[in-house]
């Protein structure tokens, strides 16, 4: 019946009723005779119910008392802190206003009065437009137009959303504000006014005295510089000058003062400086220039001293004029003497010219007798080498014949005095042989025809083959030749590089009396670096070039050393082969030779060369041997030594001799042993070509040659043939033939 949540008053009045409207109906109940016990136990009722809603009403009353309390501390605490607020307002230096939803809330005092004539109109309620609008509009601000263009600034928003209003202004009485709008919340904004007079005032002192300072400077340097310069008002008016400009201008100092017109100056100079002929024109000419519709004049003018001088008048931004004098009196005399001296030069050049043109015609003609020299030359070395290319295989022919011959000889005789004879005959020809070919090395490397063949070769294979080929030599003279293992593989030409290493090693052994050679090999960043050494006799400094010279011995009156070949050739092939040859040397220690090569990956599949290590078979050749060699004593010497070692053999001077061999044997021959160059077109590939296909067989061959072109090498990979040059080397051809021999009966 009673609402808890209505109003205190409302409470007790509805009690009021309630209790009333008990009474009533108990006084009707008496009236209607009800019984005492009736009547008082209504009463107690009654009582209770009274005694219940009077604790409830007691309740109600205390916790309206409390919240009343509450509500006057609230009211308390609202007061003092409006009151904190207040004092920090009143005692913050700058103004300080808040704004809730555009209406000014609260403000101190320092911001109402911050400018005298606006302070009535700055009252609760008021926006910040109609503030700002209000500082415009006041005649005490100075700073108005652009800076409080309030149309600009009300349609103007920062980032927020809120109006971005001017930041400084100042007072007629030279005090200056600045004033910053911050967003404290979305519907609060406060302005905060700072005077910033002492920043503005110290900021115009300062200027002040850089003005002053840059005033200073610039007449000073208006002393210093070598020009004369002076500057006029756009009147005409002297402003400021140096004193160079007078000096130059010949100018009395009553000339030069302040404010002395411009036309006044011109005059004089022109009347007392300039020839009588020339100063009034001269005078006119730069008074039209400095015309205000004329951009100004630079002219040379030359006093009646002699001198000249370059002036030069010219508008400045402000529409005043800059005067400027140089003196070019120096420069003047200095174009007189250059002139002169390109006079004199021109005559001396042209005297020159004609002594070259003749030298030139005198040229011409030395040229072409050169031309012709060279031609001459040129055929002379292509004749020579044509020459040595044909006479190689003549020469070498022979020789190749006399060592089969001698090998055959060294196997059969038995008698002590006819083998000391042959083994003095073998080393005779060995030094025939070595000559003829460092002879055929040189003649070939100075050619300018002569290709290279360029291969990827095992420096290991390279280096074992030439200690085969050098250790009988050492044996000889009792010299320990070792060489260091590698499997490192380089891209050269491989001829030329093994007789290069062939002759280091050779030389090291000439020119060591006993202990040993070393060859071997060291990486070096890309390239690898062969190094021969020796404990021979040693290079002095000053022969260590010269020893690459023809016919240069190390030690002059050493004999039986060789004829100083050796390293000559080594140098031309490497500077051909562009790898790098070096030499350390100390006299009576020993000696250092190096080659320098680039390394290259290994590849897939080693390539067939005449150097590849075979093993030497012992015991008789069981083979049939098809010797075709169109020399009879060649012939003969190879077939000699083929019987020697135990092998049948059939000789054919040809290749159609050596098809009718075949015919009558009725069968292939194990093995074709074929000279390269043949009688007329005939040579040793077709031999082996047609021999395969008259039995259908592929019989290994071996071709024997003085050549040593790539072209051949080529086609030797096309055929499926070794090579073997001239001469043959007996320790090479023997276990060459088991190998050819034991590949075929193994396939």
């Amino acid at each position: 019946m009673i609402d808890p949540s209505e109003p205190l008053e409302t409470q007790l009045e509805r009690q009021g009723k309630i209790i009333e409207a008990l009474m009533q109906r108990a006084a009707r109940e008496n009236d209607v005779g009800r019984s005492a016990y009736s009547l008082f136990q209504s009463a107690i009722a009654l009582q209770g119910e009274v005694w219940e809603k009077t604790k409830h009403l007691e309740q109600v009353l205390d916790t309206l008392g409390q919240a009343s309390n509450r509500l006057k501390n609230s009211e308390f605490a609202l007061e003092q802190t409006e009151r904190n607020l207040a004092d920090a307002l009143d005692a913050m230096e700058g103004g300080f206003a808040l704004f809730t939803g555009d209406a000014l809330e609260i403000c101190n005092a320092q911001f109402r009065n911050m400018v005298p004539g606006i302070c009535e109109k700055i009252v609760t309620g008021i926006s910040i437009a109609d503030y700002f609008e209000a500082l415009d509009g006041c005649p005490q601000v100075i700073t108005k137009g652009a800076s409080l263009n309030k149309a600009s600034a009300g349609n103007t928003r920062d980032d927020a959303g809120s109006a971005k209003y001017p930041s400084v202004f100042g007072l007629k009485n030279d005090r200056w504000f600045q004033i910053t709008q911050k967003r404290t919340s979305p519907r609060k904004t406060a302005l905060l006014s700072t005077e910033i007079t002492n920043i503005v005032l110290q900021n115009r002192i300062e200027k002040d005295q850089l003005i002053d300072k840059q005033s200073v400077f610039l007449k000073a340097a208006f002393e210093h510089i070598s020009q004369g310069v002076c500057t006029f008002s756009p009147s005409g008016s002297l402003i400021l000058r140096n004193e160079r400009f007078r000096k130059l201008l010949r100018l009395p100092v009553t000339l030069v003062r302040k404010g002395t017109p411009l036309g006044q100056i011109l005059a004089f100079f022109a009347r007392h400086e300039l020839a009588a002929e020339t100063g009034a024109s001269i005078e006119e000419e730069f008074l039209a220039a400095i015309a205000p519709d004329r951009e100004g004049i630079d002219r040379k003018v030359r006093l009646t001293s002699g001198d000249i001088l370059n002036i030069g008048i010219h508008r400045l931004p402000d529409t005043g004029l800059i005067m400027n004098v140089i003196d070019f009196t120096a420069e003047a005399q200095m174009t007189d003497v250059l002139e002169k001296r390109v006079g004199e030069r021109t005559r001396e050049l042209t005297e020159a010219n004609e002594r070259l043109q003749r030298q030139h015609e005198e040229q011409i003609r030395i040229d072409d007798q050169l031309r012709q020299a060279k031609e001459r030359a040129e055929e002379a070395v292509s004749s020579k080498t044509r020459f040595f290319a044909a006479a190689s295989h003549d020469l070498l022919q022979p020789v190749n014949a006399a060592k089969l011959l001698i090998s055959t000889m060294t196997e059969s005789t038995s008698e002590k005095v006819v083998a000391e004879t042959v083994s003095r005959l073998e080393r005779s020809f060995k030094s025939i042989e070595s000559l003829l070919h460092a002879l055929l090395d040189i003649s070939r490397l100075d050619s300018t025809g002569t290709e290279l063949s360029l291969s990827t070769f095992n420096i290991g294979e390279l280096l074992s083959t030439v200690q085969r080929d050098c250790r009988q030599l050492a044996e000889e003279k009792g010299i320990r030749l070792d060489i260091v293992p590698s499997s490192i593989w380089v891209r050269s030409d491989q001829r030329y590089l093994v007789r290069s290493v062939q002759n280091l090693i050779v030389n090291g052994i000439q020119y060591t009396q006993e202990g040993r050679v070393l060859a071997g090999c060291r990486r070096k960043g890309p390239n690898v670096v062969i190094e021969v050494w020796d404990t021979g006799i040693g290079i002095s400094k000053k022969d260590q070039k010269r020893i690459f010279n023809e016919f240069t011995r190390a030690a002059p009156d050493s004999a039986g050393v060789g004829m100083g070949l050796g390293l000559s050739i080594v140098d031309r092939a490497c500077r051909r082969l562009n790898h790098s040859v070096n030499v350390r040397s100390k006299p009576g220690v020993g000696s250092v030779f190096s080659i320098s090569i680039p390394i290259c990956d290994a590849p897939a599949v080693t390539e067939n060369s005449e150097n590849t290590a075979l093993p030497r078979v012992p015991g008789a050749m069981d083979v049939i041997v098809l010797i075709v060699e169109n020399n009879p004593d060649v012939m003969f010497a190879t077939a000699r030594q083929i019987e020697s070692w135990g092998g049948s053999v059939l000789t054919a001077a040809s290749t159609k001799e050596a098809l009718t061999c075949v015919r009558e044997l009725g069968m292939p021959p194990d093995i074709i042993l074929a000279d390269y160059q043949l009688d007329g077109d005939d040579n040793g590939i077709k031999t082996i070509v047609e021999l395969r296909r008259a039995t259908k067989t592929d019989i290994p061959a071996i071709m024997i040659t003085a050549n040593r072109e790539e072209d051949l090498a080529e086609q030797s990979r096309a055929h499926g043939f070794t090579i073997l040059t001239k001469p043959v080397e007996l320790s090479r051809l023997r276990p060459l033939i088991d190998w050819e021999t034991r590949q075929l009966n193994a396939g």
